[in-house]
């Protein structure tokens, strides 16, 4: 590596670190010719494919709107930026480990939706519902059947989509915009 100081051919490196998620080297490099430390920064280049839209148009993959997507889906649930981006990670990951040059949009959807039932079955539906285009009430009920078919291998990762009942306390009365009911 060229030297930014005095343009030498070659410069040696002193040190290097693995950044916290291990995807960057960090170099800490000096020059023979006049002494000078500098840093420089190495990561692989992967490139995510490119999205085929469902009438056809092909669009680069854009990390900002996968990222809103899981924040609107999760708008107002008790779920963290941290769980945000450790999925976010999860979808490219996938992606990338995937190979493809192009992939249908409906591909990346899917890997929305798979992350987002293990976080919350709210943000899931909510993304459901948009994605897959509910039409009628029937829909959302079909959903959410395939939903608590999934709920044993999901037991345990997250908040429940309802309250559970205290077996030992009184029944717990829920107020709807009509009444109540026990």
């Amino acid at each position: 590596m060229h030297c930014p100081f005095c343009q030498h051919e070659d410069t040696r490196v002193i040190d290097s670190r693995l950044s916290e998620d291990g995807s960057t080297v960090r170099r800490r490099r000096e020059c023979p010719a006049c002494g000078e430390r500098f840093n420089t920064f190495e990561n692989a280049e992967v490139r995510l494919p490119v999205v085929v839209k469902s009438d056809g148009r092909r669009e680069p993959f854009d990390e900002g709107k996968l990222r809103t997507s899981f924040e609107r889906a999760l708008q107002k649930r008790p779920v963290g930026p941290e769980a945000i981006d450790t999925a976010v990670r999860a979808v490219l990951h996938a992606l990338r480990q995937g190979g493809e040059r192009e992939i249908p949009a409906r591909t990346v959807g899917e890997l929305v939706m798979h992350e987002l039932k293990q976080l919350d079955q709210v943000a899931y539906v909510r993304f459901a519902s948009v994605y897959r285009r509910f039409e009628d009430v029937q829909a959302f009920r079909e959903e959410i059947e395939r939903l608590e078919r999934d709920l044993p291998a999901l037991e345990g990762l997250q908040l429940p989509l309802l309250e559970r009942e205290s077996t030992s306390g009184p029944a717990r009365t829920v107020k709807s915009g009509k009444g109540s009911k026990r």
